[in-house]
């Protein structure tokens, strides 16, 4: 007898090594079960480019204006600057601007004020009075 088929052990060690190849890893280096792939995963406090951006623009800085020193943001701050080339006569900030302002515009105003059809409003009494009390 060969050394391979003394035990039934290791005839399936054998034919567990055997198997080895495309999608079939080795026995030792295969997840064990109820392990994830990923056992880390992403992070919980992992944000987005556009979420750092946007608070990499809201950070304040300390600006001198006129001998006095305010704190404005760095959008703020980037935006001055780049009204300021323009108006110096950059052709390249003039154009920027002029995009940036065209964009804003562009975009639907948002609506400060809820409104209420005239359906609403006679609802709107109507339950006014109910609460009231004033049944008439």
């Amino acid at each position: 007898m060969s050394a391979k088929s003394d035990s039934p052990a290791a005839a399936e060690a054998s034919t567990a090594e055997e198997h080895v190849g495309y999608r079939r890893p080795p026995v030792a280096t295969r997840f064990q079960s109820g392990q994830s792939g990923n056992p880390r995963g992403r992070p919980k406090g992992a944000r987005s480019v556009s979420s750092v951006i946007a608070a990499a623009l809201s950070e304040r800085v300390a600006v001198t204006e006129n001998g006095q020193r305010r704190h404005i943001s760095k959008l703020e701050a980037s935006v001055k600057q780049l009204v300021n080339r323009a108006a110096s006569g950059e052709f390249r900030a003039t154009q920027l601007l002029l995009a940036l302002a065209q964009a804003n515009e562009s975009r639907p105003a948002p609506q400060d004020e809820q409104r209420f059809s005239e359906d609403d409003a006679v609802v709107m009494r109507e339950l006014a009075r109910r609460l009231k009390g004033d049944d008439q």
